[in-house]
């Protein structure tokens, strides 16, 4: 008896195991496809190689699912920093600049043309002196020794700890163009007061690479220019009040743009391509005082020079062909208030604002490239 009762029990608890296994596969469906498709498509790579390739496609759709959602988190995570605040790649141009440049496009596309634009890359235009890579075109009676100069220290400590650099525009409101194309329109708008596109701009993108070196400045973003005349003597007195405040201040830029256009009307777009992507050109100007010049109050002109040319020196070694050649010219442009004064032209009004960013950032590399030689221990 007992035996005939133990073989009706079996297929009861065959069918009840069935059932369970059944139910365990439905609720875990997903997960068991996975598991089969992972298991078959390495058996099928020992055994039937070709087969694999697809039974390995679903194993691979969910990995790339589940790494792309990492790469985002990922870079998610890189941009935020500083409180949400969100910094851009190198060369990256930023957002903001890009609709810009899409509203400007469709708005564009009933423009009637002026004059024509046209690139160019400054190279030996003018040059005086050349050593290395540092070209130097010199309007100036005294003669100079760059191979000398360059070996000289400039008068220059930096600290981190406190503003070393000083950023401000005396022609705050110099603008650019928002498209690429080869000419320009009927009432060329060159000036504008909106910080997102004038040289507002381009000094806060050189801050953003000084911010990244950990070099200590000061970005003023003050309009100078209101009206044009009497702009020198405005920034002037900002200087100077700034340096009243923060003596660690040394290094003082005044950022511009350029205007260049020949004798035929056609406008000069001066550009070189670094790393692939066009970048506006960018001029030094380093002033002298000399006999019959006209200028009494800048003897220590020298000094701005040592600093001119190795900022020259090492910009044009790290992004080579940005630097026009440095203009070593009869002016004082309010270079007399530091020993590290310099103005500096961004392009021309021929530019991009997305070239004449991309040069703000490489310019700015340089700066705390060279600032950091001189950082204190």
């Amino acid at each position: 008896m007992k035996k005939k009762k133990l073989v009706r029990i079996k297929p009861v608890l065959c069918a009840v195991f069935v059932c369970v296994c059944v139910l365990l596969l439905w609720s875990f469906r997903e997960q068991t496809t996975e598991i089969f498709v992972r298991v078959a498509a390495k058996s099928a790579k020992l055994y039937l190689p070709q087969a694999a390739i697809t039974l390995e496609s679903k194993s691979e759709k969910a990995d790339k699912a589940q790494l792309k959602a990492a790469a985002k988190v990922s870079k998610a995570a890189v941009k935020e920093e500083d409180n949400g605040k969100t910094t851009q790649s190198f060369g990256e141009t930023p957002k903001d600049i890009v609709e810009l440049m899409k509203q400007a496009k469709q708005k564009s596309k009933n423009e009637k043309k002026d004059g024509d634009i046209s690139d160019w890359q400054y190279t030996n235009e003018g040059v005086t002196d050349k050593f290395g890579a540092v070209k130097v075109k010199n309007v100036n009676k005294t003669r100079i020794n760059i191979e000398k100069l360059l070996a000289q220290k400039a008068d220059l400590s930096v600290s981190g700890k406190e503003p070393s650099v000083l950023i401000f525009h005396t022609h705050t409101t110099e603008t650019f163009q928002l498209v690429e194309r080869d000419y320009y329109p009927v009432n060329n708008i060159a000036r504008s007061e909106k910080e997102d596109r004038n040289m507002v701009r381009i000094g806060k993108s050189i801050c953003e690479q000084l911010e990244k070196a950990g070099i200590g400045y000061i970005h003023d973003t003050k309009i100078h220019d209101a009206r044009y005349t009497g702009a020198y003597d405005n920034s002037r007195k900002t200087v100077e009040e700034y340096l009243k405040k923060n003596p660690s201040i040394q290094v003082v830029l005044d950022v511009h743009r350029d205007a260049i256009e020949r004798t035929d009307g056609t406008k000069i777009r001066p550009v070189a391509k670094i790393n692939g992507k066009k970048a506006a050109q960018i001029m030094i100007i380093s002033g002298c005082q000399e006999e019959g010049n006209g200028i009494t109050e800048f003897p220590d002109w020298e000094q701005n020079l040592v600093f001119a040319l190795q900022l020259q020196k090492v910009a044009e070694e790290s992004f080579e062909g940005l630097m026009r050649p440095l203009y070593f010219c009869p002016r004082m442009y309010n270079m007399n208030l530091t020993h590290c004064s310099l103005l500096l032209e961004v392009g021309s009004d021929s530019n991009t604002l997305e070239q004449a960013e991309y040069a703000g950032q490489c310019i700015g590399n340089a700066l705390a490239k060279l600032l950091k030689s001189y950082t204190e221990e």
